[in-house]
């Protein structure tokens, strides 16, 4: 990838983000919800695999409307959120003012933060690494995270069949340029990080997504369907208890199938 497409990439992911956070209505979004919802399998994993985060510096890469950013902080982190959107943001100082904590944003790239070495004991990242450069990106998190260190990061996979039918029907809901991670981008982290740990999620518990648009005729065109997840969930514990309760058996005695999984999360440490 050269410059100019990277650049020219990083444009519209910007004006993107942009008019998305627009859109936001800041009474609307999930804090605690996204952390303890019971269809939140992957931020309750990272909250068990960082710890008592109290008193430890997390940066918040790419941190979209902030929630994960406002509820860190609320746990104690000396939190700093950074994004490619002013306009998000802006909506993260927002909710964070609504939740009465500080979290400092700055405006910054992946491939570049604007900050010294090892900054940070922590670093959070959701949905980020598919959208940039993934070996630059991972670079710059390994350098500004403190020796012994963690990082988490929640990445969607690229081999589902029906997540890749969703992604061609949700096409205004994303980016044009997206780049679900591969098998081969493991090897990416395990190059930079001396402990590399991962954990697919979402192979059964995909049943959501058809009960969204075969049950209640909602497009994906129209929804942010990994949000209406978290808010819908209370309606649907009974089928995300046994869906989830059949991902932890078939996942385990038949592991070639986490790679058929929607999501991943990748967590190491410096």
């Amino acid at each position: 990838m050269n410059v100019q497409s990277l650049s020219d990439i990083q444009r519209k992911e910007e004006a993107f983000h942009d008019e998305w956070a627009d859109s936001i209505n800041i009474d609307e979004l999930m804090v605690d919800e996204s952390f303890t919802a019971i269809c939140a399998y992957e931020n309750r994993y990272i909250v068990q695999k960082m710890g008592a985060v109290a008193g430890k510096r997390l940066l918040d890469v790419g941190c979209g409307a902030g929630e994960a950013s406002v509820f860190f902080a609320k746990n104690g982190a000396e939190v700093t959120a950074t994004d490619i959107s002013a306009r998000m943001l802006e909506v993260v100082d927002e909710l964070a003012t609504r939740h009465s904590v500080a979290v400092e944003t700055r405006k910054a790239e992946a491939e570049e933060l604007p900050f010294e070495d090892d900054a940070f004991d922590l670093v959070y990242a959701s949905n980020v690494l598919h959208h940039v450069n993934i070996p630059k990106a991972l670079a710059e998190i390994r350098r500004i995270l403190k020796p012994g260190g963690t990082a988490c990061f929640i990445e969607p996979l690229t081999y589902n069949p029906a997540i890749n039918v969703y992604r061609q029907m949700a096409m205004t809901v994303r980016t044009e340029d997206e780049h679900p991670l591969r098998l081969a981008d493991l090897k990416t982290f395990r190059s930079l990080f001396s402990e590399v740990e991962h954990k697919e999620m979402w192979f059964f518990t995909l049943y959501i997504f058809f009960w969204f648009f075969l049950v209640e005729r909602v497009h994906p065109n129209k929804v942010r369907y990994w949000k209406k997840v978290v808010k819908d969930a209370p309606r649907h514990r009974l089928g995300f208890a046994v869906a989830g309760f059949l991902d932890r058996v078939f996942l385990t005695v038949l592991p070639f199938l986490r790679f058929w999984c929607w999501n991943t999360v990748v967590c190491v440490r410096k």
